[in-house]
């Protein structure tokens, strides 16, 4: 959905007052990293994050690559043309202090960490078929998501959307920042990926989980033999558990 002219002057002056941390009514603070500073309008469906400055590299990469703002806005229409729901970009420009801004609409549905641990939590009876279905949707997704070349930047639970509708659980992408697309997608891209999704401790998601995730992610990813479909499942779940135990999560 693209925004109108009334509604991208009306974002445009709303930043002036985000940008000074001033929240206007409606407007909700959202956690992130320390390098952005997000807000959003539940009403509206928008969202407003503003990317702060980090170190003098930045401006490098920023003459090379486009700046941060430049490849989220990018790399969410290359997802969205490639017919993968992103958030939309409504609004974006420059404020004082080499700060950027962009607003967009907001993806529908919960994280998938929601649904694993509070929507269909391990272990219960009347959650089991949906949680199924999820996790093999899911695997399907993202199987889709990889065969067409694009490795998200951080393809934790968390920045993974999922909603049921019709009896189907549909899913989309954000923090699209650091996504790329590259043709075949790199070995060690596609392990990074699969290890992020991984990061749920084993009382959230079983092997079981796991296998079910991962064999409809191999079925899109034809081009991959059995062999090396499961070496790559083994050290992604490896690499997951080392960090998880290392995190003090295990």
């Amino acid at each position: 959905m693209k925004s109108s002219l009334e509604e991208s002057s009306q974002l445009h002056h709303l930043a002036a007052q985000l940008g000074d941390e001033e929240l206007p009514p409606g407007w909700e603070p959202v956690h992130s990293s320390a390098y952005t500073h997000v807000a959003c309008n539940p009403a509206m469906q928008v969202f407003y994050k503003e990317f702060l400055p980090r170190s003098p590299l930045d401006k490098l990469k920023a003459l090379l690559r486009g700046s941060r703002a430049t490849r989220a806005r990018r790399h969410s229409d290359a997802l969205l043309q490639a017919g993968i729901t992103a958030p939309a970009n409504l609004a974006w420009g420059r404020l004082s202090r080499g700060r950027e801004y962009l607003f967009s609409r907001a993806v529908e549905g919960d994280d998938v960490t929601s649904w694993l641990v509070d929507l269909l939590p391990a272990g219960k009876a009347w959650a089991r078929a949906n949680r199924r279905q999820l996790l093999e949707s899911l695997g399907t997704f993202i199987g889709r998501v990889h065969a067409t070349g694009f490795i998200h930047g951080d393809l934790r639970p968390g920045n993974v959307l999922a909603q049921h509708r019709g009896e189907r659980f549909l899913f989309g992408l954000i923090d699209n920042e650091r996504t790329v697309q590259k043709t075949p997608p790199p070995g060690r891209m596609l392990l990074r990926n699969l290890m992020q999704l991984n990061m749920l401790p084993p009382q959230v998601l079983s092997r079981s989980d796991r296998m079910r995730f991962f064999t409809a992610w191999h079925r899109q990813m034809r081009e991959l033999d059995d062999i090396e479909a499961k070496l790559l499942a083994a050290e992604a779940y490896n690499w997951a558990m080392q960090r998880l135990y290392d995190k003090g999560q295990l």
